[in-house]
């Protein structure tokens, strides 16, 4: 009996003594996970999701180490090894491409400002700018400071604003290399080539006539007057007799012979502002020009293509108006450079009357064409057109 009372008690003191260390083991965890600072269970947290997303963590953690941060800080103004990252960014998996991301992105940013830096910085002011030939009011608000119209007929004078202001006329100055050429009489058919001594080394503007193309003296002198290529310009008169230098003193030799005593030339392009002229001379010039059967069909051509050994190239006309029906245009001449502004000569029947007219040192692209619908207007309105003048006397000289 005894003996079954003590193997009973022995078992109930054996659950209570289990029962007792269990309670004890779950105090105890708890205590310890309530010792344990929220901090390092983030971290936790933070570390077994980083597993799941390893590389962008990398990034991450590498976009927040200061020193590497100053060292390609360093290295990004330089514009060789800068271009180099951006290439790269174009070729290369995502999670590098954003490693590097931050180093392109500043030199973008300071690429963008310099292209807009250039691409809003104001043209150079003209030589009429200058002079105040802007300044010069007209009743029909014209963009152009020199304006001139004249019965080609009768020699009477329709508009008048600052004629005798002498200025730089651009490309206008191929109407004389065109008389010059012709004049000489030189075969048509020969072919000139283009040379490193044709390229502009004075405003360095490029060219589609490319250094080596070959066209016979037509070709040149067709897309000089129609397009105003200036490299073929160039060529007509290296290959003149005597070289480009003759050619120019026979240009001004011309143009004292038409009476043109406002004006000088010092190559064949129109490429500097050396060219000079008025408006008063150049009507004289685009009266002799208009004897010339050539310059009258080159000039007033919408189009044109040449072979130059190479390649074929389609040229445009640079006057808008040609294209224009309700124009009819018997000869005409563009040109622009900053000095010279926009300008423009056309010979044209405007109401039946035959007129010339010259517009230099107009401000805006299409402002020249413009001014000329400006007076084209006026001249059609009045029955009898009458003197407009705004005339600047002597003028200014470059």
């Amino acid at each position: 009996m005894k003996t079954e009372m003590f193997s009973s008690l022995k078992v109930v003191h054996g659950v209570a003594m289990r029962s007792a260390l269990s309670l004890a083991v779950s105090i105890a965890v708890a205590t310890s996970f309530a010792a344990v600072p929220a901090e390092a269970l983030a971290k936790t947290a933070t570390a077994t999701a980083s597993k799941t997303v390893k590389k962008p963590a990398k990034a991450a953690a590498n976009a927040e180490k200061p020193a590497r941060v100053a060292k390609t800080s360093l290295r990004a103004p330089k514009p060789a090894k800068a271009a180099k990252v951006a290439a790269a960014d174009d070729d290369e998996d995502a999670p590098r491409a954003s490693k590097k991301h931050r180093v392109s992105y500043r030199m973008d940013r300071s690429r963008r400002a310099a292209v807009h830096a250039v691409a809003y910085q104001p043209r150079a002011t003209s030589v009429g700018q200058a002079f105040g030939l802007h300044d010069t009011p007209d009743s029909l608000a014209l963009r152009s400071s020199v304006a001139y119209v004249v019965d080609q007929n009768t020699s009477e004078t329709l508009f008048d604003k600052n004629s005798r202001a002498v200025v730089p006329i651009a490309s206008i100055t191929k109407l004389m290399t065109a008389m010059v050429v012709l004049d000489s009489h030189m075969p048509l058919t020969d072919e000139l080539a283009v040379t490193d001594e044709d390229r502009d080394y004075e405003k360095f503007t490029g060219s589609r006539l490319a250094v080596g193309s070959e066209l016979n003296r037509e070709d040149m002198l067709h897309i000089a007057l129609m397009a105003s290529e200036n490299r073929a310009a160039a060529a007509l008169s290296r290959y003149y007799p005597g070289g480009r230098p003759a050619f120019i003193a026979a240009m001004n030799a011309k143009a004292k012979s038409l009476g043109m005593t406002d004006t000088h030339f010092e190559n064949s392009t129109g490429l500097t502002s050396q060219n000079v002229s008025s408006a008063r001379d150049l009507v004289k010039m685009v009266n002799a020009a208009y004897q010339y059967p050539l310059i009258r069909k080159f000039s007033t051509d919408r189009s044109y293509d040449v072979f130059t050994g190479k390649r074929n190239l389609a040229y445009n006309s640079t006057n808008a108006l040609i294209r224009n029906a309700s124009w009819d245009i018997g000869l005409q001449k563009t040109g622009f450079i900053n000095e010279a502004g926009e300008c423009l000569v056309m010979q044209a029947n405007v109401n039946g009357r035959q007129v010339v007219i010259v517009l230099l040192d107009s401000y805006g692209k299409y402002s020249r064409f413009a001014d000329a619908g400006r007076l084209r207007s006026y001249l059609d309105t009045l029955g009898e057109p009458h003197i407009m003048s705004a005339d600047m006397g002597s003028g200014a000289n470059p």
